[in-house]
Formats: C-alpha cells, structure tokens, sequence
C-alpha cells in the first residue's frame, strides 16, 4: 500500500483556488450534495471540490471519468473523504492511473466540517435528491419528511411497462405509468381535472410527499418502451409534472432503483394497491410557471432576460435526425440554445453520472455557462417530447435557479405547425 503526503486543513484551504490542484471528495454523491450521512455538524462538500466517490473506482470505465472531469495527472490531487478507507481506494486508484501528486486530507470532519469560517458548499434542494438510507428510514418510521403531514406515498414510475414494477420494487412502492400524467396524443402534461383524478387515483394529495424512482431496463425496443431504456427520466417527468400540479414535496431518488439495489435493500414483488383519495385538497396547477407552451416560448425567444434550451443530442439539433420514429420534421427551433443531453434521444449522459446518479451540479453549470446559461434569466428547456426537458429543469431547479420551466410541447409540437420556422445544419453560435 503506497504512502500518501497527508495535508493540514491550513494548507488544503490555501490550495482550495489553485487551478492546479484537484481537491477529491471521496464520499458518496449524496453527501458531496449536502446531506449528512454521518450526522456531521456541517452537510456539503470543500469549495471546489470534484465528487469521485469510492464506489467509482470498481467501474471500468473509472479513467473515462476522471478524463470527464478534466482532471489530468499533471494536477496537485488532494483526496478526502468519512474516513481512510475510502480516501485511500480513491488515492489507489489514481496511483494506478499513472499520478504521482497525490496526498490525503484525513481532518475533514474534525476540523474543516467543524470550523464554520471554512467555506463548503451544497445543491441548494439536496433534500429533494434522496438517497436509499433515508427511504429505508422513511420505510422504518426513523424519519418523518418535514412536510408530509405524516403521510409518504413511493412510487415506481414507468412507461407501458408494469413488469419492470412486478418483478422488483421497493416495499410499499406502487406504480405509475407515466400516461397518467401525460398524453400520448401530444405529450405534453394532462389537462388539470386529468390530472386532479389521476393523482387522487394514485392516492397523492397536494400535502403528500411523493418519492418517485424509475428502474433501468433493457427492452428490445427502445422506440416502444423508451421509458424502460431511459430509467429514472420517467421518474423525473412525473416529478415535474407533480410539482407543476401542486404537490408540495416531491422528491426523486438518486441513481433509482439501482442505488436501492446496490445499496443491498429488501426488494419487493407485491402489487401494491393505490390506495385512492377523494380530493387533491387544491386547484390544479397551483404552480403554472413551471409549464411553458408555444405562446410563451416565442415571447421567451424574443426577450433577452430568457432562453429556451434544447436539451436533445447534436444530431438531432441539426436536423440528421428527429430523434423519434413518430416526428417527422428535422430540425431545430431558430435562437435556442443548446443544451447537450448527449448521444441520442433516450440518454442523459451529459447530466447523469455512470451510475445514474446526478451528475455533479458544478459540472453541469459550467456546461450552461459556457453557451450563455445562467440564474439570472428565465431558462424554459424543451426536447422532442418533455422527458428530457424535465431532467434539465429538475436539475437547474434543485441547484435553486429562480426561474426555470419546462416548454412542454418541445420539438413535437412545434414542428408539428407549418407556421413555425426551423432551422437545420450547424448554427454560427452554439
């Protein structure tokens, strides 16, 4: 086992701007967002810090990740984490790697978490991103959600695809196919009393907290069940569509039913029953600016305090593809803003971690800056058909932008009318 330089808190807090040095986070994701998984006085992560949890460094594909977060053996690394077993896999495998600057921060607790003048920093809605202890404990009454009025309700959410449920779930967890929020006709979210009786059906009032999950699978095709190949992406559509409706607190489990399985927890296969509701409790959609439509996304093309951001792949935003057996038109809405999903129509790689976890908030804002994104404006993201879109939005939400929204008829509906322009090929500015 190699021996690592160990680093004081005072030096670690002198390097914390060094554009040289790479300071590692070795803990889990969820406690790189904020939540305090060893009951520590202070939830976050060291100012700049990267997240590489140890769990990482048994993938594969560990150097393709580090090579995505522009970390170089040239750099100064600086790993730190709950205690020296996951520091030092985290350090081992960067001695692999061909590092050679490598140290451990073994204070972190004891004296930077301890210290309130240290500067750490968090997702702003971390608790919205909930991780699998928190549910089991949730599941055990050890927690009670803060605005549940003592009600939970856990749903598995899919597309046309109750097996992916029928064969594991979480205990307790009912399903939700995601055309109970929205409709295939165009898909964009249902009409209000649609959805007043769908959520109601699902047992979800406005005071309900909803935790929502979705589970990868790998279906034949993925035009037909591209909620099944798109995992958690369903989970996060109903979410938004949750929110848009009224429910107060609804929460997304990170990484989906993966981490629950990872995490080695009790799977269930009972169909579990919905146990209905008689009334939502208020007037549906209680938040209405979280839904754009096509109105209000030429208005936002027109100001220069908004953007209306393509969250689809390169291809599609050139018009090779449409991305989508049932869209016709190629092409792109003229003055938006590409936003990079990734390599097709049902992947999220840009916003997702290997294990589908979120990818690290910092990285993904860096991304929007670089074409011009930021807080200040109203960012209303859109892709062919609302999915994607709603991961975009869930993520600007979380990290606290002010004003975000999802254009819910995307490119289906807006090429769907001769009337409205397109454009194709490679715009002069990304």
């Amino acid at each position: 086992m190699p021996n690592y330089t160990e680093i004081s808190t005072i030096e670690i807090l002198k390097l914390i701007e060094d554009e040289n040095v790479k300071i590692i986070d070795a803990r889990p994701i969820d406690a790189y967002n904020g939540w305090k998984l060893e009951n520590e006085i202070r939830g976050g992560h060291i100012k700049n810090a990267k997240a590489l949890p140890a769990k990482w460094t048994n993938y594969m594909d560990w150097v393709e990740i580090i090579s995505s977060k522009s970390i170089k053996p040239t750099h100064q690394i600086v790993v730190y984490g709950y205690n020296i077993n996951e520091i030092e896999k985290v350090a081992n495998a960067f001695k692999r790697n061909g590092f050679d600057n490598i140290s451990i921060y073994r204070n972190f607790i004891e004296e930077w978490v301890a210290d309130e003048k240290l500067p750490m920093e968090k997702l702003a809605n971390y608790k919205n991103l909930v991780y699998p202890q928190w549910i089991k404990e949730v599941l055990d009454g050890k927690v009670q959600p803060e605005q549940s009025g003592g009600k939970t309700v856990i749903v598995h959410a899919h597309y046309r695809n109750r097996t992916a449920y029928l064969t594991g779930h979480i205990p307790t967890a009912i399903d939700m196919d995601t055309l109970a929020l929205e409709a295939p006709e165009t898909w964009n979210r249902r009409a209000p009393e649609e959805l007043k009786k769908a959520l109601e059906e699902h047992g979800i009032t406005s005071d309900t907290t909803v935790i929502l999950y979705g589970k990868y699978m790998h279906p034949d095709n993925a035009d037909e069940f591209p909620g099944s190949a798109a995992g958690d992406i369903g989970a996060i559509r109903c979410a938004f569509i949750m929110m848009y409706a009224g429910v107060k607190d609804v929460r997304v489990l990170n990484g989906g039913f993966q981490s629950w399985e990872d995490d080695g927890f009790e799977v269930s296969t009972i169909d579990e029953p919905k146990n209905h509701v008689q009334n939502f409790g208020v007037s549906i959609p209680q938040k209405p600016e979280l839904a754009v439509d096509i109105p209000e996304a030429k208005e936002i093309l027109k100001s220069d305090k908004s953007e209306l951001v393509c969250v689809r792949s390169w291809p599609e935003f050139i018009g090779e593809v449409s991305g989508y057996n049932y869209i016709e038109k190629k092409g792109r809405i003229p003055g938006a803003i590409f936003g990079n999903c990734g390599s097709d129509a049902y992947h999220m790689e840009n916003y997702r971690n290997l294990d589908n976890t979120t990818r690290e908030f910092h990285e993904i804002e860096a991304n929007w800056k670089e074409v011009g994104l930021t807080s200040d404006k109203h960012l209303a993201f859109y892709c062919g058909t609302g999915w994607r879109g709603s991961e975009a939005f869930f993520n600007a939400w979380l990290m606290g932008y002010p004003k975000v929204s999802v254009f819910d008829g995307g490119w289906f509906e807006w090429s769907n009318d001769p009337d409205n322009p397109y454009e194709t090929g490679i715009p002069n500015k990304v």
